[in-house]
């Protein structure tokens, strides 16, 4: 594809976007902000778009991507709970990782990565295997960490955001691509805002002591 084509390209597969795809990425955004603003509506907002991506990614041979979003349902669900108001348990609060936390993390991703550029090279007919794999590991990470509070969750998915945006305009998924870039916006406004609550909550928690 030409440089002089590929803008009319691209505006020709926006306006021809599914509905269902429409609606993932309404829902999707709508994960996003309400996990930027520490409200628990991201987890049923985001267990309807991820379901929906299942889908997709299955129909766009974007495997890795499917199984990272049925991951992100049980994540989902784990983190609904992990975030609910209990009586007798305090609320989770937003904490920075340790740097034994920080080397799982690194470990987490390196395991996810090479596991699945081995399935997708060997076992699918992925044109992206490595691609994929890099971005559903980093997703995978961010997840894990979002479901516990912890700040680094934003650099997670910034960094996955920012690959993911070329990946899925190559797949001619050109709106969820467009998501993508706003999710990388939402992101960096997200560990701005959790950075400042953090700080809030160290504050409170000095007064208390």
């Amino acid at each position: 594809m030409d440089s002089l084509n590929l803008l009319p390209t691209i505006v020709e597969q926006f306006w021809n976007t599914s509905y269902l795809e429409w609606a993932g990425v309404i829902f999707g955004l709508l994960s996003v902000w309400f996990s930027s603003r520490e409200n628990i509506l991201v987890f049923p907002t985001g267990i309807v778009s991820v379901l929906i991506y299942v889908y997709i990614c299955f129909h766009w041979k974007l495997y890795a991507d499917m199984g990272v979003n049925f991951y992100f349902f049980l994540m989902s669900v784990w983190g609904w709970y992990n975030w609910s108001k209990k009586e007798d348990v305090p609320d989770l609060e937003i904490t920075k990782n340790s740097k034994r936390e920080q080397w799982i993390s690194l470990l987490l991703f390196s395991v996810f990565f090479v596991l699945l550029s081995l399935i997708l090279s060997m076992a699918t007919d992925s044109d992206v295997p490595y691609w994929d794999s890099f971005t559903t590991s980093t997703f995978l990470v961010a997840m894990y960490l979002m479901a516990k509070k912890k700040i680094e969750n934003w650099i997670a998915w910034i960094i996955g955001d920012i690959v993911a945006i070329p990946l899925y305009v190559y797949k001619g998924l050109v709106l969820t691509g467009f998501q993508y870039l706003i999710f990388t916006a939402l992101a960096i406004y997200g560990f701005l805002q959790w950075n400042k609550l953090y700080g809030e909550n160290q504050s409170k928690n000095m007064q208390r002591s």
